[in-house]
């Protein structure tokens, strides 16, 4: 799953670590959604949206290759 995490992130000038804090979770769960590594919780994916002020469909969307169609 992609997300503006990473930009919504530098937006606040917030580090790695600062998010994590704000979210009660590692840095290394940060890095792991924001590269795409991991995707979130529904709570969490609520959280971060909350945290943000932004709808959850506005900050996570489907990562085009897993929308396609089987060949």
């Amino acid at each position: 799953m992609k997300n503006r995490l990473r930009e919504l992130r530098a937006v606040h000038r917030w580090s790695q670590v600062d998010l994590a804090d704000r979210l009660d979770v590692s840095r290394q769960t940060v890095y792991a959604i924001e590269t795409g590594r991991y995707d979130p919780s529904l709570p969490l994916a609520f959280k971060i949206a909350s945290l943000f002020g932004e709808p959850i469909e506005d900050l996570f969307f489907p990562d085009e290759d897993t929308d396609r169609e089987p060949q």
